[in-house]
């Protein structure tokens, strides 16, 4: 596992890397791989704890001054990591490092270019369930997907793809959701395979419905750059169906045409003419990436 980096952002999680550092130290050594953990502007004792560890050939610590954020801490570990392959997890002991072995060994073996670790989601409380099922469902109807767990922290990704597309994924918790639609929709082959996730033991979570309305918001950011008709087709096509529903039989009474109905109709083309400038811009973004990546 050379080829392989973990890469772990912290905030104010000191008391969990005190019992999992050692561990992760230990796998490393033993597997060979890199271990990065971004420390993300933390207010406890974490950036000592990393301190210790600094002599290690196979470990760094990057310390932000300023929190920036999940996604944040995430692409700066992701950025410095020079393997092949990369590994995301969480620094409060949740995940399991057997697993990081079954996520690498599933991505090599049906070559892969993502691999997310799927929870168990019959153990989650059922605000969350409802939550989680409400963002893959609004996802979906946007875009494509047969993934169930989009939001998991524990991903293996093939390095050179993730942080070509970084710029793309916001510094907050939706970080996690987005990298993963912009996989799928890129065509790179993602899969999941199943993971253990044991209970927290120290420290909360800083995942509220806050999260779950930016994770919202995200998506759809995601989906109108690269598959706008998506967002604009749909309610064009409902103010022109429902103006021709309203206005028709008017019409037929020589009654002429209502104002309602004309707002409608002038409402629909507009969203119907935004979607399609929407759509030759993500077309020209998409040849000029290729045109950038190819030279």
């Amino acid at each position: 596992m050379k080829d392989l980096t973990i890469v772990i952002p912290a905030y104010n999680e000191f008391q969990a890397l005190t019992s999992s550092l050692p561990k992760l130290v230990a796998y490393c050594v033993n597997n060979g791989c890199q271990l990065i953990i971004v420390n993300d502007g933390s207010k406890d004792q974490t950036i000592e704890l990393l301190g210790q560890y600094e002599h290690e050939p196979f470990f760094r610590a990057i310390n932000h001054k300023l929190n920036r954020g999940y996604g944040g801490a995430l692409k700066t570990g992701i950025l410095a990591a020079q393997t092949e392959l990369v590994i995301t997890i969480d620094a409060d002991g949740q995940h399991r490092l057997d697993d990081v072995t079954r996520l690498y060994t599933s991505l090599k073996d049906i070559d892969a270019d993502m691999v997310i670790g799927k929870r168990n989601i019959e153990r989650e409380n059922l605000y969350r369930k409802i939550g989680k099922s409400l963002i893959r469902t609004i996802a979906a109807l946007l875009m494509p997907i047969n993934i169930q767990d989009l939001n998991s922290g524990m991903k293996i990704y093939r390095t050179e793809l993730a942080q070509s597309y970084i710029e793309l994924c916001p510094d907050t918790m939706a970080f996690s959701d987005v990298i993963t639609l912009v996989f799928i929709n890129q065509r790179h082959l993602v899969a999941e395979h199943p993971i253990t996730v044991e209970p927290r033991t120290t420290g909360t979570s800083t995942i509220n419905t806050k999260t779950a309305i930016d994770t919202v918001l995200e998506i759809l950011h995601i989906v109108t750059l690269f598959n706008p008709m998506r967002i604009f087709l749909p309610p064009a096509l409902f103010c022109l169906i429902f103006s021709g529903i309203w206005g028709i039989p008017i019409v037929l009474r020589g009654e002429g045409i209502s104002v309602g109905t004309l707002f409608l109709f002038v409402t629909g083309l507009i969203f119907f003419i935004l979607g399609l400038i929407a759509e030759q811009l993500a077309l020209i973004r998409k040849n000029l990436s290729l045109y950038v990546r190819d030279n």
